[in-house]
């Protein structure tokens, strides 16, 4: 099964602490060794983005920056036994955070990214 794991902080001011980002590159290693993340990637800030709308029929556009507390900061797909299995990568990656960098608030949503599997032959008729 593959999950889609987005994450969404609000990092203190100022650089990450020493040796953050090599423990997240070891965890990214230890899953990649483990066969299970498939792609990563830091997402850049809302004010680069935006959001295209349909309500009523009508089409919008809105630039960024969005007004959410939290940042959409970067994303992870992993392909795992269990959703189980997803939420222990998930909070391995929060644990590194919270032991590491004083203050940092954030959660990542973890979604199921469905397949051909997911859905029986009456589904594609």
């Amino acid at each position: 099964m593959r999950y889609l794991m987005i994450l969404k902080a609000a990092p203190p001011a100022g650089p990450p602490p020493p040796g953050l980002m090599e423990a997240i590159m070891k965890l990214g290693g230890d899953a990649t060794a483990a066969g299970v993340l498939l792609d990563t990637a830091g997402l850049a800030p809302s004010v680069a983005g935006a959001r295209v709308s349909l309500t009523g029929g009508d089409l919008s556009v809105t630039d960024g920056p969005f007004t959410e507390a939290k940042e959409t900061i970067s994303y992870a797909l992993y392909e795992v036994r269990s959703k189980e299995e997803a939420v222990e990568w998930a909070s391995r990656f929060l644990v590194l955070h919270r032991d590491m960098w004083p203050g940092w608030s954030g959660d990542t949503e973890i979604l199921k990214v469905l397949g051909p599997e997911d859905f029986g032959p009456e589904d594609f008729g």
